[in-house]
């Protein structure tokens, strides 16, 4: 395998491989932060679905288990965001990545923290350059192929990473629809300098995500996911008779208030972490038609350089 992939991204971060770990909800535990960052890219533990005491217990599980760098991800739409920023601080992260909100929310406190590297996600120029103008040292481009929560503009990986790439001097990392070597070095071509990976770390072996959900991603083809609730906030899942329950109060022209109705509470937890695959979200990319197995997070880290450098040696060598 390449010995190193040298980028900005993997100098900044420290890590061999430019490649992280997406810090996704109700997946991205420490036994998968950690197994990423042995594998040394950039695991993620993700707050979100996680109490303080949780998050904060996450964090020194993990630190008792690696003496490599890893992130934590921080949704800033939550009301506890600075709670959540002031525990990873105190607990001596380095590298904070924001998401789902807006960065200046909590930008200029990351920025005094000294050492902390700050990764913001966005789904658009316009909120790219928002994360630049904040302090954010790298950001990642989030295409609408992506599961979970996604930007209303709908962009696709393919235009958009090109787009921040010319737009921004920070360096910018690709997300959604990345699940192989393969989107790894298009991801590269297109002027991103790493990749950020949610759904196929979903689907591995040290993922806190539910057996059922793992066996639902690596049964899923190409049209499994759906974009939804878009009169919410738009969210990529598995369907199932719940999705198509919400989608059917959507076409039906439901009000908002009706919609949330019918959306209700705690739906990804019952599909992700519980395994209800008819009526939890089971959050997605549409990556998942790629995968068909769940192994180890180091085996997807192989993976994903050895077909990098595959593909990369083809592309070179201009065979079909």
């Amino acid at each position: 395998m390449i010995e190193r992939i040298r980028t900005r991204i993997s100098d900044l971060l420290q890590i061999r491989y430019p490649i992280m770990q997406a810090g996704m909800i109700w997946a991205s535990g420490y036994k998968l932060a950690v197994a990423c960052a042995e594998a040394e890219i950039l695991g993620t533990i993700g707050s979100a679905g996680m109490n303080q005491e949780l998050f904060r217990s996450q964090i020194r599980k993990a630190k008792a288990l690696t003496k490599r760098r890893f992130a934590v991800n921080i949704p800033l739409l939550r009301a506890d965001a600075a709670e959540l920023l002031e525990i990873a601080l105190a607990e001596g992260i380095e590298v904070i990545i924001t998401s789902a909100g807006n960065p200046a929310v909590l930008g200029p406190r990351v920025r005094k923290a000294p050492g902390v590297l700050w990764i913001h996600v966005v789904p658009s120029v316009k909120h790219g350059l928002k994360a630049q103008d904040a302090g954010a040292d790298i950001v990642v481009g989030e295409g609408f192929e992506a599961g979970g929560h996604n930007g209303v503009d709908e962009i696709t990986t393919l235009a958009l990473i090109p787009q921040l790439a010319d737009a921004l001097s920070v360096p910018v990392a690709a997300a959604g629809g990345i699940a192989d070597g393969r989107g790894f070095l298009a991801a590269m071509a297109l002027g991103a300098e790493g990749i950020s990976v949610g759904t196929r770390f979903a689907c591995t072996q040290e993922s806190s995500s539910h057996p059922n959900y793992k066996q639902a991603v690596a049964a899923a083809n190409d049209a499994a996911t759906v974009l939804f609730a878009k009169r919410i906030a738009p969210v990529r899942a598995i369907r199932n008779p719940w999705v198509e329950r919400v989608r059917q109060a959507e076409a039906s022209g439901a009000t908002r208030e009706e919609l949330e109705k019918v959306y209700g509470h705690s739906h990804s937890r019952k599909g992700i972490l519980e395994g209800d695959v008819e009526e939890g979200e089971l959050e997605a990319g549409q990556s998942c038609g790629l995968i068909r197995d769940v192994p180890k997070a180091a085996e997807v880290v192989r993976r994903f350089v050895e077909e990098y450098e595959r593909d990369l040696d083809r592309i070179r060598r201009f065979q079909p």
